[in-house]
């Protein structure tokens, strides 16, 4: 047997620095961490060659005490804890005590610090973890560390970093990510000389939102606001359109800290869930407040992992805000110019009235393409035209009020039919109190479910999709898509309000179970007899299933049973629901009416109005969307009607 001895401080260090510090975001994040708990409102990261060769990041915190300046650097050294029962209560991001080491044991590290009180600042230099220099200058308030030469006396380990690009995009990514968990800090972050995030500090999580991810992302968030027992949910999350492959957008905190974690993970997505098509991702920015006690920090060196005393409740919190926060949004894709989704400024706030004069413009325009066959009967039109220019005076609800009296009473008498096609083709004139009104989605009744609206149904086209009219908008509904919403939504409600019917097998479905799955199924025996399933004990180890819920016949009823029974939490002794509704929603697509097929305009007229009365009718069950949209100027400006 090899001898046991004890290991040597400098291989103890790599040990742990292999860790700690596995590429330059890890230096980042364990550094600008300590600048965050020093209460800096200012910090500044510079990187060069990927941050292998270089980092610098400055901070106008706190500083470093000059007599704890060369303690800061010993293992397991940390101001954030003083004992064991301090973990139970971490308030701060970094508290392990083992970042300086183990970068200093890895790389040539120079730091300058300086306190407020401080006369003068101190300048201490290590390499490898030994001590270069220790020296009193003058410095500003704050601390500054350089990081040169990542690894550069373990080359084994520095040929497995990547490209310095990539290296450097691991970095910029969690300064993203530090800048929306902290909005109150300004971050500054260079990359080989190339200023890349620049955030204010205003403490507005929009506006960082913005500088990070650009106008679209920052035009088409929602709100997210809960709050239940000790546990707080704020933020946003994006709509269904900026939806991304997979869950790089996904970000979420505890506290301030950034983790990943299953359970935040999947409550985050169920609350998505018929909003957002399969194996699409959201974008979220969400802050989770908890009391300290409530979690465990402690679990992984990279404290990039958490437990959860309470996770069922914090599943249900976080599903629920961000389920509500889709309540009475109008989600309907609207489609630009050359047939894109739009996310502008005019995606978010449609139907804004047209000024005067651009209506006034579209109807001389109208009144000018009339054949001269139809207007030969309206006597000197120039005159009619100047007499109403020159009498266009007051306010502009007048003037707009005064024009289209003028136009109306033309001397039309003689060709009635013309004044019929005038009528019919002239642009609607909003009643003076519409002007200067933004329109909410309150103010939309298509979709409120209260009253029917008065739209108008044209006809289908492809024999897919049908168009509709409804104040100054044209809709475009897929029909395959709205039928499956409607019909998983009626399963559904009949699932969840216990309005299923059974239906008798003969013969009944005999399953062998094992101690575990006898354990799950008796855990949730009555939810399997509110879902329409009717078991009896066989004796020993099987069951008999007599009866299955009538709504699931189409599907193969053991398959379902042992799928629901797979899928029941061994921790919670609950049923995941969501395996059920992934059937629905399979079941409805199946069922629905499909495309390239002809519907009269009475079926279109009784499908349309269910489809009104559901909670959202925008998406279908896959997360497609059921409706699009094109208003009345983008059709006029295709036609160059106005510019």
């Amino acid at each position: 047997m090899a001898e046991i001895k004890v290991l040597d401080q400098d291989t103890i260090n790599q040990i742990a620095a292999g860790e700690v510090v596995e590429r330059p975001a890890s230096i980042v994040k364990e550094l600008v961490e300590n600048s965050i708990d020093a209460r800096s409102s200012a910090i500044t990261v510079e990187i060069k060659g990927g941050g292998i060769d270089f980092i610098r990041i400055t901070d106008n915190g706190c500083g470093i005490e000059e007599s704890q300046v060369r303690t800061a650097f010993l293992s397991h050294a940390t101001s954030k804890i003083a004992s064991a029962q301090d973990l139970e209560t971490v308030a701060s991001l970094g508290f392990r005590g083992e970042a300086l080491s183990s970068i200093a044991a890895v790389s040539k590290v120079e730091v300058i610090t300086k306190t407020d009180e401080g006369i003068s600042g101190i300048r201490y230099v290590t390499e490898g973890g030994e001590e270069i220099s220790y020296e009193v200058i003058g410095c500003p308030e704050g601390t500054t560390f350089l990081i040169r030469n990542l690894f550069y006396n373990t080359p084994a380990r520095r040929k497995f970093l990547k490209s310095k690009m990539t290296e450097a995009g691991y970095v910029e990514a969690f300064i993203q990510r530090l800048a929306i968990s902290h909005p109150d800090i300004s971050f500054k972050f260079i990359s080989d000389n190339k200023n890349k995030i620049s955030t204010s500090g205003n403490g507005n999580l929009k506006d960082v939102i913005y500088h990070i991810y650009g106008r679209d992302i920052a035009l088409n968030l929602l709100e997210v606001k809960d709050k239940e027992e000790d546990i707080e949910i704020t933020g946003f999350i994006g709509k269904p359109i900026i939806c991304r492959g997979n869950r790089a957008y996904e970000n979420y905190f505890v506290n301030g800290r950034y983790l990943k974690n299953n359970i935040i993970t999947k409550a985050i997505e169920d609350g998505y869930k018929g909003h957002s098509m399969i194996h699409k991702f959201p974008f979220t920015a969400l802050m989770i407040h908890m009391d300290p006690h409530s979690f465990d920090a402690n679990v992984h060196p990279s404290k990039m992992e958490m437990r959860f005393h309470n996770g069922e409740l914090l599943y249900s919190v976080i599903s629920r805000a961000v389920r509500e926060s889709f309540d009475k949004k109008e989600l309907i894709p609207r489609m630009g110019m050359e047939g894109k989704k739009e996310s502008g400024k005019d995606a978010v706030a449609p139907n804004r009235p047209e000024p005067f004069e651009s209506k006034r413009k579209q109807i001389e325009e109208h009144f000018s393409r009339l054949s001269q066959e139809k207007i030969k009967s309206i006597q000197d039109e120039k005159k009619q035209k100047n007499e109403i220019t020159r009498e266009d005076t007051g306010t502009v609800p007048e003037r707009h009020a005064s024009l289209a009296e003028k136009l109306r009473k033309l001397k039309l008498e003689e060709k009635p039919e013309i004044k019929a096609d005038i009528d019919r083709q002239m642009p609607v004139l909003k009643e003076p109190d519409q002007y200067g009104k933004q329109m909410k989605l309150e103010d939309i009744p298509l979709f409120s479910g209260d009253t029917k609206p008065d739209y108008r149904l044209i006809g289908q086209v492809f024999r897919t999709y049908w168009m509709f009219e409804y104040d100054d908008k044209l809709f475009f509904v897929d029909q395959h898509a709205a039928h499956e919403k409607v019909m998983y939504e009626r399963m559904r409600k009949n699932l969840q309000e216990k309005k299923v019917s059974q239906q008798i097998l003969a013969p009944p479905i005999i399953l062998s179970l094992n101690l575990r799955e006898r354990q799950r199924l008796e855990s949730c025996r009555e939810a399997f007899r509110e879902l329409g399933y009717s078991l009896e004990d066989f004796g020993g180890d099987e069951y008999c299933i007599r009866a299955v819920p009538a709504d699931l016949i189409d599907l193969d009823p053991q398959d379902l049973f042992v799928e629901l029974l797979d899928n029941i939490d061994e921790n919670t002794g609950k049923m995941d629901f969501n395996v059920l509704t992934d059937k629905l929603a399979s079941m409805a697509c199946k069922a629905a009416v499909k495309g390239n097929m002809r519907l009269s305009f009475q079926e279109m007229e009784a499908l349309m109005e269910q489809l009104m009365q559901l909670e959202n009718p925008y998406q279908c069950p896959h997360g497609r969307p059921t409706i699009i949209s094109m208003t009345q100027k983008e059709l006029e400006k295709k036609f160059h009607r106005i510019q």
